[in-house]
């Protein structure tokens, strides 16, 4: 016979009320007494029924989680953690590829996907705030990245234009006189291309150096080729770059091939800064220097967030807005 309740309660020496709170994830538990009931369902092995509870409340269990890339590895790492974090709640996560289209975009926040899901965390590339707050009106949804959602939907984000600012600030710092950025995108509309950039050309200001059109190397995708073909044209130049700040570590993986291929060193003759901090970059010769998103911040607020909402917690409708850590990691691609 598996433990119930009142066995939890017992142990714990609170009632059968207070278990069910805490096993529901309600706010109204004392810290203090969370725990002591936490620590009770560890020791008797309790296992709440997911399935009758749901049913209960009139929820499903699942959530949705939205992104525009399954196999890249920055989308891939996040999901893990965000499954993993959800398992935790009692959460099945169903993932679902959007590949930056509007159509998809559109259609899995309207709800008309078919899947009974509890709530939506989705990464959109191309749909406006306008238009995202006028489709998440189904499920509570979370929206991660550049783009900030108007209407009801939350919000998780890293400070874009100051993490690109503290990238480029150590490799002035290192001694790079010429930076590059590697990894503008005109062409898209999920802001993250245009914040970095921003940043990048604030650290430039504040340094006293003059951005050079020919140093801002444009891409149509974040990936290792174009990284490759873009750094590629960047060293063509009759004054070529002594330092690169790659918007992603994909781009920055394929740069580092395109420079290695010209008998360059690195960080010797150029120094080479990337951005996500994927498991690539950790392992390859030399190690990749990079932004490091707190991805597990990520994953538990937009997490927390959505349960607010599936929960009825929030007195207000008004989206909410989580900004993330982030920290600029040293590796030997600098120095």
């Amino acid at each position: 016979m598996g433990a119930k309740l009142k066995d939890v309660a017992a142990l714990a020496g609170v009632s059968v009320r207070t278990v069910s709170n805490v096993v529901n994830d309600a706010t109204s538990v004392a810290p203090a007494t969370r725990e002591r009931v936490l620590a009770a369902i560890e020791q008797t092995g309790y296992r709440p029924n997911l399935a009758a509870r749901n049913l209960r409340q009139g929820r499903t269990g699942l959530i949705g989680l939205a992104i525009p890339e399954v196999g890249s590895p920055y989308f891939g790492e996040l999901a893990g953690l965000l499954i993993e974090a959800a398992q935790e709640r009692g959460w099945t996560v169903l993932i679902d590829q959007t590949a930056g289209r509007p159509d998809r975009e559109r259609r899995l926040l309207s709800g008309v996907e078919g899947h009974a899901v509890d709530g939506l965390i989705i990464s959109p590339w191309a749909l406006s705030p306008a238009e995202i707050g006028r489709c998440a009106t189904v499920t509570p949804v979370v929206v991660l990245g550049e783009i900030d959602p108007e209407g009801t939907a939350d919000h998780v984000a890293i400070d874009n234009v100051t993490a690109a600012r503290d990238a480029t600030r150590h490799l002035i710092a290192r001694g790079a006189r010429r930076p590059a950025a590697l990894g503008p995108q005109p062409e898209l509309h999920n802001r993250t291309a245009e914040l970095r950039l921003r940043g990048y050309r604030e650290a430039l200001d504040e340094a006293g150096l003059t951005p050079h059109a020919g140093l801002e190397a444009t891409v149509t995708s974040l990936h290792r080729a174009e990284g490759h073909r873009a750094m590629n044209a960047l060293l063509d130049q009759p004054s070529p770059p002594d330092a690169v700040f790659c918007f992603t570590d994909e781009l920055a993986l394929g740069a580092l091939r395109a420079a290695r291929s010209r008998s360059l060193r690195v960080p010797q003759d150029l120094l080479l800064m990337g951005f996500d901090d994927i498991e690539d970059g950790r392992y390859c010769t030399p190690s990749l220097s990079t932004v490091t998103p707190d991805k597990q911040q990520i994953a538990e607020s937009s997490l927390q967030l959505l349960a607010d909402r599936i929960y009825g917690r929030l007195a207000t409708r008004s989206s909410r807005q989580v900004v993330a850590r982030h920290h600029v990691l040293e590796r030997e691609s600098t120095g």
